[in-house]
């Protein structure tokens, strides 16, 4: 049952407010087959879009999938060759230098915007992600890279700008030993999504050293997602910073 039906069934009296709020509220999969299942309810249900993990799939299963889609999409773990199947979709980008195809375009940026920060040029593919998901939700984007621990002046300028701009979350994406979240942290007046990247030399430099750091932080306010998991962060930045415009 669609949105439209469950609406007309409401309207005329077939179903209460309690049904018609169920149903919209239960998930709506379409299956292509294959093993393959759009949850196309994601984007009313929570605001976030349906997101297609790449990296594993064929260039033809991507095409499968976005040539299906109504809605908008964020493709993760791209490439050129899952692009060149998709380029001739309406209303769609390749940003290489993230490895993300989104489909759909932007919405008016209308909530309140989220800071994305890198420890390192390095961790810029992972913060592309969070970027991309924020964006596609609503949310603008103020982007402070290569601003690590190892030259703390660096943070001084960003730390100002996010302040004044009333951001209303900040995603610190940082490798090595993943200090930068807990610092960030520290001045930050609203909440930071830390995420370990997996940049870093011998062991632990998988993010691993990264996230116990960030889980072990003394800081108050900084939260940690799974390691190169930009998307995620992004996701729940923006949707603190929904929240939060809700409210006013």
């Amino acid at each position: 049952m669609d949105i439209r039906e469950v609406l007309e069934l409401y309207r005329g009296g077939k179903i209460s407010v309690e049904e018609a709020e169920k149903a919209l509220r239960t998930d709506y999969v379409e299956s292509l087959g294959n093993g393959i299942n759009m949850d196309l309810g994601r984007q009313i249900r929570k605001g976030v879009p349906e997101v297609v993990y790449a990296r594993k799939k064929t260039p033809e299963t991507v095409a499968k999938i976005l040539g299906s889609s109504t809605g908008k999409v964020l493709v993760s773990g791209a490439t050129r060759n899952h692009f060149e199947l998709v380029k001739n979709l309406k209303n769609i980008k390749f940003f290489e230098e993230f490895g993300c195809i989104t489909l759909g375009g932007f919405p008016k940026e209308i909530y309140n915007p989220v800071a994305v920060v890198t420890a390192g040029t390095s961790d810029i593919p992972v913060a592309g992600e969070a970027v991309l998901m924020a964006r596609m939700m609503g949310c603008p984007c103020l982007e402070y890279y290569d601003i690590g621990v190892s030259g703390l002046h660096r943070l001084i300028e960003p730390m100002k700008e996010i302040i004044d701009n009333n951001v209303a979350s900040v995603v610190v994406v940082a490798g090595m030993e993943g200090a930068l979240p807990t610092l960030i942290s520290s001045l930050s007046p609203v909440p930071v999504i830390g995420v370990p990247a997996s940049t870093g030399y011998g062991f632990g430099g998988d993010g691993t050293a990264a996230l116990m750091g960030m889980l072990q932080s003394c800081s108050p306010g900084l939260s940690v997602v799974n390691i190169d998991n930009g998307i995620g962060a992004g996701a729940v930045a923006a949707m603190i910073s929904k929240g939060r415009s809700n409210k006013r």
